[in-house]
């Protein structure tokens, strides 16, 4: 079994913000992959899918986005799943807006999303997998910017980069972490 968590603020008012690529690659990924849901459960909305032969949860925490660990850390737990079997797409200030890299482990750089997971799922559990999204720093201060509509320029933009995104986590789940990153942790895309 495995989780794609994607992270993001629940509601209307958040659906196309930067701060919600998260969750917009999770529903790439919940219609790719044709699953099923959502079951409301821990704070979430859980969509299960099958890929390549094995269970795959598809998490959209309910919890607004500083609490996201609060959904994550307990079905991490109850499944007994091991930091491998995690991977968790955010939104990053700090890359290129609408280009993606792809890290396993590491700091939360700040991003208050990765900082609540980390919290929910121990320090000793914090090696899981990490699809990071660019959304660039913009003028306005980091709060404004993050919770920023998307304009339909980027909007068409993040189309396309999602299936980039539903690749890259394709292939970290088939266990090629290390070609993924090489394809997608490039300058240009």
């Amino acid at each position: 079994m495995k989780i794609v968590v994607g992270l993001g603020n629940p509601g209307p008012k958040y659906e196309t913000t930067r701060h919600n690529v998260g969750f917009l690659a999770a529903d790439r990924l919940i219609d790719k992959w044709q699953a099923s849901g959502p079951l409301k459960k821990n704070q979430a909305e859980i969509y299960e899918a099958t890929l390549n032969g094995e269970k795959v949860l598809i998490i959209k925490p309910q919890t607004y986005m500083n609490l996201s660990g609060r959904s994550v850390g307990p079905l991490f737990s109850f499944y007994k799943l091991e930091p491998s079997d995690l991977i968790v797409i955010h939104d990053d200030l700090d890359l290129q807006p609408l280009t993606i890299r792809i890290k396993t482990g590491g700091g939360t750089g700040g991003h208050n999303g990765l900082k609540s997971v980390d919290e929910n799922l121990g320090n000793d559990k914090t090696g899981y997998h990490r699809i990071r999204i660019g959304i660039g720093r913009g003028d306005a201060g980091a709060v404004d910017h993050v919770l920023d509509q998307l304009s339909d320029q980027e909007l068409s933009v993040l189309d396309k980069l999602l299936d980039q995104v539903a690749d890259a986590v394709e292939q970290t789940l088939k266990g090629n972490v290390q070609a993924a990153m090489t394809k997608y942790n490039r300058r240009e895309q």
